[in-house]
């Protein structure tokens, strides 16, 4: 990664930004921090970051509240949400409402780094896309979902189909932020997900392991076998062949109304 690749990290644990800051530096970022959202407020004023990766539980402003004044200024920087209080709450919350990421503590290496290649990847795409003369056709960068899906924030998809399960998978956006997938890493048949926690995983090419957000919570009933053998079919077609799980869930109609339907259309 370039060194002119600025991220800013938020928090009001010294220790927490420390850690950031030294794991980001070691992939070549350049990382900027503040202790809360108001100096951040003042430093986004001065400089462009390419990410912004916030704390919720802060003092004077948190989490949600920053993302939502940084929106209203028309800032379009990517922002990844992490929290001690790494609750289901939070993490759908975060992602309805504009986050484009949603990263529990304590994190590893690992995650920290994989969820930050996705975010600055992201800003790439949505920078492209803006930097069109018709910013509402994505169908060079990616392809949206069917109209007729649900999603998690640009992470995940959930399909109602007639018989009262679901069909889950992952975006065509989101796995043109991860680069070539070379496994995935699946829940067995019968064991329960829950909404906006790892429901499986995909390994790169990369070497980098990305976890995947349950759109929803309940039983998987069915999973799709042919992923584990052919696993670049999760990248040729995303929303039909390459589906996921099939689940049926536990709580339908609330955590629906949770997603965004793809209808919206929005990035």
């Amino acid at each position: 990664m370039s060194n002119t690749v600025k991220v800013l990290v938020i928090d009001d644990e010294p220790v927490i930004v420390e850690s950031v800051v030294r794991l980001c530096s070691s992939e070549g970022l350049d990382v900027d921090s503040a202790l809360d959202a108001q100096e951040a407020l003042k430093k986004i004023e001065r400089n462009t970051y390419e990410l912004i990766i916030t704390d919720i539980m802060m003092p004077e402003m948190d989490g949600f509240q920053f993302l939502d004044t940084i929106r209203r200024m028309n800032i379009q920087t990517p922002v990844i949400i992490t929290t001690g209080y790494s609750t289901v709450e939070n993490a759908v919350k975060s992602l309805s409402e504009g986050a484009i990421d949603f990263l529990p503590k304590p994190f590893t290496f690992d995650e920290l780094i994989s969820c930050t290649q996705r975010g600055l990847k992201y800003g790439q795409i949505l920078k492209s896309i803006l930097s069109k003369k018709m910013p509402g056709q994505f169908n060079d960068e990616f392809v949206p979902c069917p109209v007729s899906y649900y999603r998690l924030g640009y992470n995940t998809w959930a399909y109602p189909d007639n018989d009262g399960s679901l069909k889950t998978g992952v975006t065509d956006l989101f796995l043109k932020t991860i680069g070539s997938v070379k496994q995935l890493h699946l829940f067995r048949t019968d064991e329960e997900i829950l909404q906006g926690n790892m429901c499986a995983q995909i390994e790169t090419d990369a070497d980098l392991i990305h976890n995947i957000l349950a759109p929803v919570s309940g039983r998987i009933m069915q999973r799709n076998e042919a992923l584990i053998s052919e696993p670049s079919l999760i990248e040729k077609d995303p929303f039909f062949e390459g589906w996921i799980y099939r689940v049926l869930p536990s709580h339908l109609d609330k955590e629906l109304s949770q997603l965004m339907p793809c209808s919206s259309n929005q990035l």
